[in-house]
């Protein structure tokens, strides 16, 4: 039976896209993102990218998060993320309480699954830290919005940034930006 995991990161941000990881992966036992540091996450990203057996990221940008809403667009991520792996899973392990829509495959949600299920804690760790080097590299683009430090998370920095420079194309103006 093939197992996929699937979860997302970058639902509460005020900026940047909502990613989402789908991943077909050995039992290893990953933990969740939230609960290690940036380092070891850095660390399991690589060892979840060199041994699972497929492995694919969706990511919505905010335009489409304003168009559809956050949930919406975390779900379509899920639901491309788990389109584009190699191998059709048998079932797929979804963190939180929403089944993906417009699937016919077989689902579990799990409410807190990225600490319960190593597939999910796997699927949550990449899809972080790939949203977080997504993030760094808009640095680049807008200098002033050091997106790279806050990753688009609502700081007290990010809100007085958006005070001084105004928005970007990266933010989410369905979000409350003030």
């Amino acid at each position: 039976m093939i197992i996929a995991g699937v979860d997302e990161a970058g639902r509460g941000p005020l900026a940047g896209p909502v990613v989402a990881a789908a991943v077909i992966v050995e039992q290893f036992g990953f933990p969740d993102s939230k609960s290690i540091s940036a380092n070891r996450r850095e660390q399991l990203y690589q060892k979840i990218l060199s041994t699972a057996k497929s492995i694919s990221i969706c990511a919505i940008p905010p335009y489409l998060i304003d168009l559809l809403n956050i949930r919406k667009a975390s779900l379509l991520a899920m639901r491309q993320a788990i389109l584009s792996l190699d191998s059709t899973p048998d079932l797929i392990l979804v963190d939180g309480i929403d089944e993906i829509p417009n699937l016919n495959i077989a689902q579990k949600t799990i409410v807190k699954g990225d600490k319960k299920e190593f597939a999910i804690g796997a699927a949550s760790i990449i899809a972080k830290v790939a949203r977080d080097l997504l993030m760094c590299s808009y640095e680049r683009l807008y200098p002033n919005f050091q997106y790279g430090k806050h990753k688009g998370y609502p700081t007290r920095e990010h809100y007085n940034l958006l005070k001084k420079f105004g928005i970007t194309l990266l933010h989410r103006k369905s979000f409350r930006l003030e």
